[in-house]
Parts: C-alpha cells; structure tokens; sequence
C-alpha cells in the first residue's frame, strides 16, 4: 500500500533551503503536506547566485513574490546579460545577451544570412540585431512590452541582488505561508537499517524529526545526500580547471549597469555585479596555477571602491551529485553539485531542481522509475551547462598563460566537440532536451571567438544580396530607436523600484 508524502524536512536554509520551502508550501496548499526547515545560524552559507539568468522571474511570480518588493527588499538591479571583457587576445569585449538576434527569414535562422554577406566580405556587427545588447550598451533599460510589436523587441532580463537579503525575503515569506523553521545544528542523521531510506535527524538538543522526504541543502558537505547516503560525485575538474573562488563586498563609485561583467585574467576571472548599495566583486581561479596569496591581491587591486566586508575565500570541485535523488533524499544546490558561475547559473539550477522535484513528487512508495527519470533529466541538463561553460575556455585565443594555453589544448567531452564542429561545418547550433542555453547563447561564443562556419545554409540564397543588406538595416535601425527611447537604468530604478538606502 502507498500513501501520499506528509512530512518534508529541508535541512539548510540559505538561498536553495528558502527557495525550496517556498515553492514546497505553494505546492502544499489544500493538501495534508508538513514543511519544516531547520538550519543552523551558527552555519554560515556561501552566499553565491548574486546575478540570475530569467528563470528568476519566473520564479518570484509563481511563489507569490511582488516584483517591487523583493527589488526594494533585495537592493536589486536589472540585468539584460553579461559583458565578457579580456577573454580574447584582441581584448575585445562582447556581450551575452538575454535575446535572440534578428528574425528567421523564410524559415532559416537569422545568422545564416549574416554567414552569407560575411563571406562576400560585407562586415556586420552581431550585437547591433540585439536589443539587449543596444540597451547595454548605453546603460539603458525598459521592461519588454508582453506583446511586442515586432519580435525583434522580444528580450528577457534577469536581477543582481543581494543573496543574503533574498534568503531573508523568501525565509519571511515561506513560514508565513506554514513553513516550520527550526534552529539547530543536526547531531545525528538516522537511516532505517534494511531500506537505508534516512528515517530523521537528531539536534542537538536531542529531539528527533521524522519525515517521509529529506530535502539537502547543507551546501557543499552534502550532509544527507553524500555523507548519510553515500551517493558518489563526479569530478569534471579535467575540463573545469577553476577551483578556488574569492569573495568581496565593495563600496559602489558609479550608477549600477544593467549587466554582470566577467573579466578574465591570467589564471581565472573576475566578477563584477553591481547592486543598488555595493558591487559585488569575486575571483574564480585554477589553484595549480596561481596560489591563494596572489589571487586575493589579484582580486584585491582590480576592485573599485574601498572593500566593504571581509574577503570570504571557498575551495570547489566542479561536477555533480552521481543522484541527485537517492532513496528518500533529493538535493538542491550545493549539495547537488557545483560549476562555476560563469553564466549565473547557481540560482536557475537550484529552480530546475525544485521543478524536477515538483513534476515527480512522490508518495511513500518512492518510485524507482520516477527517481531515475528525474536524475536522468538533471545529469543531462548538468552536461549541457558543463559544455556551455567549457566552451568559453577552449574557444579563447588568449596565449599569456600555462593556464590559457592548456585549456586551448585540452580534450573536451564527444558532445561538445561535436557541437563545435557541426557549427564550423555549417553553421548549425545543436540544442538538445535540458538545454539552459538557447541558440543565441552558442551563437554569442562563437562569434566572439571568431568560429566561422565553412558553409552556410543554402536557403539563404533564395533571398537577394541587397535585399538582405537591406532587411539589416531596417533591424538595426528600428532595435536603436527603440532603445534610444529608454530610460537610463539609474531612471528607471529612481523612478520604480530604489530601495532604501
């Protein structure tokens, strides 16, 4: 006999514990389903995921969040994507952004037809069909219309916000709801002796909570999912060479631009996400070629602003959970793996995590078919955020450093070799099913690092040359009009959404 869930325990708070409880005690609503967190504050949490991809969005709206209020309660700004400054030899910067680039003409994506004027030698800029990216440039935002007149104004955007903050905001929010928190330290992780289903946790004080379903969000250490259940990892730390991470606080010294920016260096990179009261800055960088000392005065002397908390240092292994469900326990964030946050893909991971869980929510039978579906649907989606994110290290031209040069030699997983090459031969972007990154984000990496397609697709032929130039023209002109007509970014959070100070 089954019976449905009634008891969950999340053990972590932090932003993947209040994220989940949120979301678990939305979905508990008219149902007979118990919510407890319990965390430490003695523990602190990491505190990465200051800048978001869309999904967020999404998100805050489906939990309930006001829009206005978690910005105000946040010091939130916007972000339209990310500027990548250095990463090439030419040191020139180029923009990920959250839109497509022009429009499909006949049915053929939009790039085959600048593949197309390229080889006849006519020079076009990629971003300038980018809406975007035209507002980026001049530090420019607007909120897209939900029903745009033309889909070259259809763009999303995403949030810098203050991590800490945001768990606050959720933590408020979810035990309002009926969310149980409890404070406490875990003494003792009890697992039943034949199934090896975890049964409940001791604190410190000696009580024991039990539940149906355990939820680990104990970071890294992966109380539950690893040290109780010994689920295994997988190290990706061949292609993946960063592993090491420094974290500070500056003071603000200009108005917040609507983009996170991503500076290479000669051994790692560098963050910069700007707030409405500091700058979060950060280094992410490869330990066997630079040592911790040099990297915090890397960090240190390439900050604007005096710094304004302690630099926080934390070592990583990039890779995965083996499971990210196991028996009765499902991690989310940390504890379900970790890869560098190079594209902001903390948060939207810890989302997709959640929604997985959601989709497949179990009863007391536990499904095997429902748990191997879910680690299925979460490896491959892992995988894909793996390749996207090796990709910006094996593309680069960048020869200043063992570092650089080795990740231009290194062997890269079959699947993305193959991408990189379909896309050289014809100019294909492959998307696959769990794909976080649409094919305007491929088509970004590769424009910026200068792969060329041999070949374009030959539909593009049946549209004259000059009807082509001329189609480009009238995109580019009518995407800067349009984003000449935004409010700057510093207007537009003055005049919606400043937080006080």
């Amino acid at each position: 006999m089954t019976a449905p869930i009634k008891d969950v325990v999340i053990l972590g708070g932090g932003t993947a514990g209040w994220m989940t409880a949120a979301s678990l005690i939305k979905y508990a609503q008219g149902k007979q389903l118990n919510i407890t967190l319990i965390e430490s504050t003695d523990i602190a949490t990491v505190g990465v995921g200051e800048a978001t991809i869309p999904s967020i969005v999404q998100f805050n709206h489906q939990i309930g969040l006001d829009e206005l209020e978690f910005i105000k309660a946040t010091q939130a700004t916007f972000k339209l994507g990310i500027q990548f400054e250095q990463w090439t030899q030419n040191q020139q910067p180029f923009f990920h952004p959250f839109s497509d680039y022009g429009i499909p003409v006949n049915g053929v994506p939009f790039h085959h037809y600048l593949h197309k004027l390229s080889q006849s030698g006519f020079a076009t800029e990629l971003s300038d069909y980018s809406f975007s990216s035209v507002l980026a440039r001049t530090n420019r935002f607007a909120q897209p219309h939900p029903q745009p007149a033309t889909p070259l104004a259809d763009y999303s955007y995403a949030y810098h916000f203050d991590a800490g903050l945001y768990a606050n905001l959720l933590k408020q929010h979810a035990t309002k709801q009926g969310v149980v928190h409890i404070d406490s330290k875990i003494e003792q992780v009890n697992c039943q002796a034949e199934s090896g289903f975890i049964e409940s946790v001791t604190l410190t004080n000696g009580q024991r909570v039990s539940a149906d379903l355990f939820v680990d969000c104990t970071g890294f250490k992966g109380l539950l999912i690893e040290q109780a259940l010994e689920t295994g990892y997988e190290d990706w730390s061949e292609w993946l060479l960063c592993d090491k991470a420094i974290a500070v606080q500056s003071e603000l010294q200009q108005q917040p631009a609507p983009y996170t920016r991503a500076i290479a260096h000669s051994n790692g990179w560098q963050w910069r996400i700007p707030l409405q009261h500091r700058m979060g800055n950060g280094y992410i960088y490869a330990s066997q070629f630079e040592d911790d000392d040099h990297a915090m005065q890397n960090l240190l002397g390439n900050i604007e602003g005096q710094p304004s908390n302690q630099a926080k240092q934390f070592r990583f292994t990039p890779g995965r959970r083996k499971q990210i469900w196991n028996k009765n326990c499902f991690a989310v964030g940390l504890s379900s793996g970790f890869l560098e946050p190079i594209e902001s893909t903390s948060i939207s991971l810890i989302q997709s995590a959640i929604a997985k869980l959601l989709d497949f929510f179990p009863d007391t039978s536990f499904n095997q078919h429902d748990i191997a579906e879910v680690n299925r649907l979460h490896n491959a989606e892992l995988e894909h955020v793996r390749d996207f994110i090796i990709l910006h290290y094996k593309l680069t031209d960048r020869q200043d450093s063992e570092f650089w040069r080795y990740c231009q030699s290194m062997p890269v997983p079959d699947t993305l070799a193959h991408k990189i090459a379909l896309f050289e031969s014809r100019g294909h972007i492959i998307i696959h099913e769990s794909e976080s990154f649409e094919a305007a984000s491929w088509l970004t990496m590769y424009h910026a690092f200068g792969v060329t397609p041999k070949r374009y697709d030959p539909r593009a032929d049946s549209v004259e040359h000059q009807v082509i130039i001329n189609n480009l023209e009238q995109m580019k002109r009518s995407i800067t009009q349009a984003a000449n007509q935004a409010m700057t970014h510093e207007q537009f959070i003055a005049k919606h959404c400043a937080a006080t100070r």
